[in-house]
C-alpha cells in the first residue's frame, strides 16, 4: 500500500490552513494548535516550504506565515515535492538510478504508469480547488 508520510500530510493541511485565510498572517503557534500538529515538527515542515518558495514568513510580534501566491495557482505536487523525496520507487524519477534489472524488470512500466498517473492528479489539483 501506498503510504504518504506524516510529514506531507501535515503540510498539506497547514497549506490549507493558510490558504483559507490567504489574505492574514498567521502564526506557527495557531496553526499548529487548530490542526493538533505538534509546534516542533510543524516548524520543520514550515521551513521546508519557505525554503520551496510556497510560504513566506514576517517576523516580530505579530509575525507569522503567509501563502507566497494564490491558493489556485499553488499546486499540490508542489506542497509534496518540497517534502518528500519525489520517487515512488527507487528506479523511477530519478534518472541517475541504475538498477542491474532494468533491461529485464517486466514490473517498471507499471511502476511508470503509476507515478505518471500521482504526478498528474497531484499537478492538476491546486490548494484552491481544495478550499472550495
Amino acid at each position: 500500500m501506498l503510504k504518504i508520510s506524516t510529514r506531507s500530510q501535515y503540510g498539506l493541511r497547514a497549506m490549507i490552513f493558510l490558504a483559507k485565510r490567504q489574505n492574514e498572517i498567521s502564526s506557527l503557534r495557531k496553526i499548529s494548535q487548530e490542526e493538533g500538529i505538534s509546534f516542533d515538527y510543524l516548524e520543520k515542515i514550515v521551513s521546508k516550504l519557505e525554503k520551496a518558495g510556497l510560504i513566506k514568513s514576517k517576523k516580530g510580534i505579530q509575525g507569522g506565515y503567509i501563502l507566497s501566491k494564490k491558493p489556485s495557482r499553488t499546486k499540490i505536487w508542489e506542497i509534496i515535492s518540497a517534502l518528500e523525496d519525489k520517487r515512488l520507487v527507487k528506479c523511477v524519477g530519478d534518472k541517475s538510478c541504475f538498477c542491474s534489472r532494468e533491461k529485464g524488470c517486466f514490473a517498471k512500466p507499471l511502476w511508470e504508469k503509476l507515478y505518471k498517473s500521482l504526478i498528474k492528479t497531484l499537478d492538476s489539483t491546486t490548494l484552491g480547488d481544495l478550499i472550495k
